[in-house]
């Protein structure tokens, strides 16, 4: 068996030019498509990565309907919901976020904008989302403190900055009145857009006071240590609140917009990279066609001389796998450096042309795209030119099976 796989890797250096033709057109398009799927996969990363640990979180628990229609009429009873919770206490779990959230109108003089306030435990969301390091001005609020952080797009728009005094009115708990006039102690920058032109926070027991709803909150967010754990802590948590009462949803169910949009983006790119594949299965199958027929004779006097055909079609497919997985590592090594060096140096379209950067913040994306250097992103394409390279070998192998010693030699 040795000497197969050494006569394997010497047939196929018979000739060179064709070999190194047949590993090329694997090399780029093994390059290409590692590049396209890693940069596709850390920008949706960083995508979910913003989102969930900035506002919505890997999970929450709502009042049963709550996140339908979203209203604060819907809120539920802190005290409760964690006389509950402190029942169950599964694995992976870090903790709850209390939050009570709800829109208001947000005016300073004769600017006005519509804003969402999030009324939360600012310590606990520290460990979650890390705000102090997102603070561009001030800092952020004590526990109770009358006042309010702005998101620095918002504090754009309405052209504010720190000590300057914000006006939020809407309606509170119950069809309650809610109006109230609070200095500015802090200015927070998102990574995303649409979170960076609308979020206002509070202080939860200040937001409970604003919108007459004391002693209540419109959802807990789920603290996890591990993402890979979500499925473990929904299940247990699941299994602890009754359903009547309580929802307890996913970040995939809260962001079904963002899912959807990704299985799309994904379903594209597998239509761009099957076309790749098409055309090097192609170029492939084009080299094994014209081997096999150069190879006729050499086949027939093989099998002549008392070489088993299964013996033989084994080596023929040995070198179709060589040939193949010589350009897929190629692809792969060559690959690595470039996925590394833009994991550490992300692509930031502002800087190439503001007119991209401006397209993507209007559909909620930051215009920086990260690649994602995940083993399994390389490896999978090696798998792919194996099977490829392995379909095709049936090809010489049918003709190798049905092949007549003397036949051949005579063509």
């Amino acid at each position: 068996m040795k000497q197969i796989f050494k006569l394997a890797w010497r047939n196929i250096w018979r000739n060179k030019r064709r070999t190194l033709i047949t590993a090329a057109s694997v090399f780029f398009a093994v390059l290409f498509a590692s590049s396209m799927k890693s940069l596709q996969a850390g920008a949706w990363n960083e995508m979910i990565k913003n989102v969930t640990s900035l506002h919505i979180g890997y999970a929450q628990i709502h009042a049963a309907g709550f996140w339908e229609n979203r209203s604060i009429d819907k809120s539920l009873s802190e005290e409760d919901i964690l006389q509950q919770l402190n029942e169950v206490e599964p694995e992976g779990l870090v903790g709850y976020l209390p939050r009570l959230e709800s829109f208001a109108l947000a005016s300073s003089g004769d600017k006005s904008g519509a804003v969402l306030v999030v009324g939360a435990d600012l310590e606990k969301e520290e460990q979650h989302s890390e705000l102090s390091s997102r603070l561009v001005e001030g800092r952020l609020l004590e526990k109770g403190e009358p006042g309010v952080i702005l998101a620095e797009g918002l504090a754009k728009k309405l052209n504010l900055g720190l000590q300057d005094s914000l006006i939020l009115s809407s309606i509170g708990y119950h069809a309650a009145s809610a109006v109230g006039l609070y200095p500015i102690k802090g200015i927070i920058s998102f990574n995303n857009p649409e979170l960076d032109k609308q979020f206002c926070y509070l202080d939860i027991q200040v937001a409970q006071e604003f919108y007459a709803a004391e002693g209540m909150l419109t959802g807990m967010v789920i603290h996890l240590e591990d993402n890979s754990q979500l499925d473990g802590v929904l299940t247990s948590i699941r299994g602890q609140l009754p359903p009547e009462d309580y929802e307890v949803m996913d970040w995939m169910e809260l962001m079904p917009d963002l899912v959807e949009a990704k299985n799309l983006d994904e379903a594209g790119s597998f239509l761009i990279l099957g076309i790749l594949y098409i055309i090097i299965t192609f170029g492939i199958f084009g080299t094994l066609l014209m081997m096999t027929r150069e190879r006729m004779y050499e086949f027939g006097v093989l099998t002549a001389i008392g070489m088993k055909k299964w013996l033989l079609s084994f080596a023929v497919w040995i070198e179709i796998i060589f040939m193949g997985f010589v350009g897929a590592f190629a692809g792969i090594f060559g690959t690595m450096p470039i996925v590394a060096y833009f994991v550490q140096n992300p692509i930031d379209m502002s800087k190439y042309s503001e007119d991209a950067a401006s397209t993507y913040e209007k559909f909620g994306f930051h215009p920086v795209f990260p690649m994602n250097f995940d083993i399994n992103i390389f490896t999978s394409q090696a798998f792919i030119v194996f099977i490829i390279c392995t379909v095709l070998a049936v090809y010489p192998i049918l003709v190798i099976q049905s092949l007549k010693p003397v036949q051949a030699m005579r063509k």
